[in-house]
C-alpha cells in the first residue's frame, strides 16, 4: 500500500516533546521527515534524546544549521520553500527574531502549513510559562479529576499523555486538516498548537458538565472516575492486577452471575452499597490468580482486562497478532525492538529498520537539492554554518 503521506515534506525544528511525536507519527504515515538540528559548534541549544527515543527517527532525514546566522537562515528558507509543513516548537516569538517565522517562510512558500508547538500557545498571559507534561496535564483539569492517594495527593500518569496527546496528536491532525484545506483549492495556514489547550480538549467531558450544570467533577465524581465498584481495579491472588472498565448494565450482569455474586445485578449504581461491593468484588478476586480470572472472564463480555506491565505486554498475544513491536538495527547499539507504526493506516517496512547515528546527516544532498551548488555548500561547511 502506497503510505498516505508519500510526496509530503516535514521540516521539524524540534528534538523532544510534542512537536517531536508529531513529526514521528507523521514520518510512519510515510511523509518525508527532516530533522533541523544546531551545528556541532552550538550543540547544548537543544536536548538530545537517548538513541531509542522517537523510534530511533527511524526513516528521517537530518540537516544542521547554524540558524543564528545570515547564511544559515537562508539555508533554511532554502528548504522550506520546497517544503509542506514546518514545525518548530521554540517559546513565542523566536522564531521571528530568527528570521525563519511563519512570515519569513510564507514569502517564499505561500502553501507552507507552519505548526507552531507550545505549552500554552502564541497568546495569552501564560503564553511564556515554561512548562512540561505535568504541568499542562494540572492547568487542564486532568489532575484534579484523578484518582489520589491516602493524602489526597494528585498522581503523577504513567505516560506523557499531555505531550502526546494533547499536543503531538493535536498537532498531528490540525496539520493534516491545513493539508487537507490546501489541497482542496485553499493556501498553507499557521498552526497555533497549545499542549494546555489540547489537554483542556481531552478533558471535554468534564467541564462541559460543570459549564451546564454547576456540578463540580473530580476522583470518584462519575463512573469514569471511580465511583462505582464496576469501573475499578482488583487484585488478584498472585499479587497482579485486574481492570473492571464496566458501563453497560449487561456487561455489569455477566460478571455478577460468572463470579456468584448475582445479588449485586441490580445495585451497580446503588451508592449505598459501593463499599460492599467493592469488598465482596476483592475477596472473591483474592481467590485465582491473574490470568486464570483473564482467560475465564475476558472472553465472556464482562469487560475485564488484565493490567499489563511493559515486560508482559511485549509479548501480549493481541499485540504480537497485530504486528505491534519491530526490529531496528543501530550502528553503534546493535540489534533492539520497538514499537512499530501501530497507528491505523500507517505502513510498516518489510524487514528491520536500518537506523542512523546521531552525526549522520543529509544536509549536504538536502541543500544540492534546495538549489544550493557545491561551492556554496562547501563555503558554508567551512565557515561552520552546516554540518
Amino acid at each position: 500500500m502506497t503510505a498516505l503521506l508519500e510526496g509530503v515534506t516535514v521540516l521539524d525544528l524540534a528534538s523532544v516533546g510534542p512537536a517531536a511525536r508529531a513529526s514521528r507519527w507523521l514520518a510512519d504515515y510515510g511523509a518525508t521527515v527532516v530533522k533541523v538540528g544546531p551545528v556541532p559548534a552550538r550543540e547544548g541549544v537543544q536536548i538530545v534524546p537517548v538513541f531509542f527515543a522517537y523510534s530511533a527517527h527511524r526513516g528521517m532525514k537530518r540537516a544542521l544549521l547554524d540558524l543564528k546566522t545570515p547564511e544559515g537562515r537562508d539555508a533554511f528558507l532554502r528548504l522550506a520553500a520546497g517544503a509542506d509543513v514546518v514545525i518548530e516548537s521554540f517559546r513565542p516569538g523566536v522564531v521571528d527574531r530568527l528570521g525563519i517565522g511563519y512570515d519569513d517562510v510564507r514569502e517564499r512558500n505561500r502553501g507552507i502549513v507552519y505548526c507552531s508547538t507550545t505549552g500554552f500557545g502564541q497568546r495569552g498571559p501564560h503564553a511564556q510559562w515554561a512548562g512540561h507534561d505535568l504541568d499542562y496535564l494540572a492547568v487542564g483539569g486532568f489532575l484534579d479529576c484523578s484518582g489520589r492517594g491516602p493524602d489526597g495527593q494528585p498522581p503523577i500518569p504513567g505516560a506523557t499523555v499531555a505531550d502526546s496527546a494533547g499536543g503531538g496528536m493535536h498537532a498531528v491532525m490540525a496539520i493534516l486538516a491545513a493539508l487537507v484545506h490546501r489541497n482542496t483549492g485553499g493556501e498553507g495556514a499557521y498552526l497555533d498548537v497549545s499542549v494546555a489547550d489540547g489537554v483542556l480538549a481531552l478533558m471535554a467531558l468534564q467541564v462541559d458538565e460543570f459549564l451546564a450544570t454547576g456540578t463540580t467533577p473530580g476522583p470518584g465524581h462519575g463512573i469514569l472516575t471511580g465511583r462505582y465498584a464496576c469501573y475499578d481495579t482488583y487484585m488478584a491472588a498472585d499479587g497482579k492486577w485486574l481492570a473492571l472498565g464496566i458501563i453497560e448494565a449487561r456487561f455489569w450482569h455477566n460478571l455478577c452471575d460468572a463470579l456468584g455474586l448475582a445479588h449485586w445485578r441490580d445495585h451497580q449504581t446503588d451508592d449505598a452499597v459501593q463499599d460492599k461491593i467493592r469488598a465482596e468484588l476483592r475477596t472473591v478476586f483474592a481467590t485465582r490468580d491473574r490470568d486464570d480470572w483473564v482467560g475465564e472472564l475476558a472472553p465472556a463480555d464482562t469487560c475485564v482486562a488484565p493490567v499489563l506491565t511493559v515486560p508482559e505486554l511485549i509479548d501480549d498475544e493481541q499485540y504480537i497478532a497485530r504486528g505491534a513491536f519491530v526490529s531496528a538495527q543501530h550502528p553503534r547499539h546493535g540489534a533492539f525492538r520497538q514499537v512499530g507504526p501501530v497507528l491505523a493506516g500507517m505502513t510498516p517496512a518489510e524487514g528491520p529498520y536500518e537506523v542512523r547515528d546521531a552525526d549522520a546527516t543529509d544536509t549536504d544532498e538536502l541543500l544540492g537539492a534546495a538549489g544550493l551548488s557545491p561551492e556554496e555548500y562547501v563555503q558554508l561547511h567551512d565557515a561552520g554554518v552546516v554540518a
